[in-house]
């Protein structure tokens, strides 16, 4: 029975050990979400306004762009798909990965052969386990992207639009990321990015709010003027989808976290009763012995007496 009582407590060490971590991990995301909140939140003015400006140039004038015409067929899209570098945030990954598989049949569904580039190590390694076809991926950097790291990924998937798609270009250019909706609620999406579509998030209409849209002179011409914001609004919508994917990552594994030392502080609960279980056992069994002990050396000196 002694040997039991040590594997309950050896049990329970090496749980409460696990707790500890999982609660700092808890404590560390939970953080972590406000400041990128924070720079969601930053970047919305910016975002705003340059959104403002493209649509003023796009409305305003009759250029055609690479960037901004629709393809009458397309046959050849590419998907950006963001996902997390590390693990322990629950079905964060995997369920942008689900996302992009049904954006993926669908446009197969089409006709359109499909492209994939991947943000973060969770997607690079799901494909890469599958063997299936990656263009381009970059890892590192997810749980706090920065614009540097926006442009980056954008540099090589507006190049790709621009190419003509016997050239190895693409007619469109989707990206699936998981949106923050609130501390409980993280939702994939898939957008289509190019042909552009001009959207703006809810943080970018409240800060351009009952702004009105100015008339542009446009130096040196309208297509100069393309040339140099629509990359500028592309990184500015992958960076926004950066933000909401860190976001959304953190507050899933402070979920996950949350979970997991909620479960330890239950199986804790549940091993201690069983030590005092098994403890309660060995001492009523030693009791029981001291007892039969005491009554049988009680039998033989009322034997010998006789």
């Amino acid at each position: 029975m002694g040997a039991q009582i040590r594997v309950y407590k050896r049990r329970i060490k090496t749980v409460s050990a696990t707790k500890k971590i999982t609660k700092a991990m808890e404590m560390i995301a939970a953080s972590r979400i406000v400041k990128a909140q924070r720079k969601v939140a930053a970047s919305a003015p910016y975002a705003g306004e340059l959104t403002r400006a493209v649509t003023a140039v796009a409305t305003g004038s009759n250029t055609k762009h690479a960037l901004t015409t629709e393809v009458e067929n397309p046959v050849r899209v590419a998907i950006l798909l963001v996902t997390s570098d590390r693990g322990l945030a629950g079905g964060y990954s995997s369920n942008a990965i689900k996302a992009a598989d049904l954006l993926t049949t669908r446009l197969k569904a089409e006709g359109k052969d499909v492209v994939t580039y991947i943000v973060g190590r969770k997607g690079v390694a799901y494909y890469g386990f599958r063997e299936r076809p990656i263009v381009e991926s970059w890892t590192g950097f997810t749980d706090s992207p920065t614009y540097a790291d926006a442009k980056r990924v954008a540099g090589p998937l507006i190049e790709a639009v621009q190419q003509d798609t016997a050239e190895g270009g693409v007619d469109e250019l989707h990206i699936v990321f998981t949106e923050f909706v609130s501390m409980m609620t993280q939702t994939p999406v898939d957008k289509r990015l190019l042909p552009l579509s001009l959207e703006t998030t809810a943080e970018e209409s409240e800060a351009v709010k009952d702004k009105i849209l100015p008339l542009y002179d446009f130096e040196p011409s309208d297509e100069g003027v393309l040339d140099a914001l629509l990359p500028r609004y592309v990184e500015s919508r992958i960076y926004n989808a950066l933000l909401q994917a860190a976001a959304s990552e953190h507050a899933a594994r402070r979920r996950a976290m949350k979970s997991a030392t909620d479960n330890a502080e239950e199986l804790i609960k549940s091993l201690t009763r069983l030590a005092n279980a098994a403890r309660q056992a060995d001492i009523t069994q030693e009791i029981s012995e001291i007892v039969g002990g005491a009554s049988a050396l009680a039998d033989a000196t009322a034997g010998s007496d006789r």
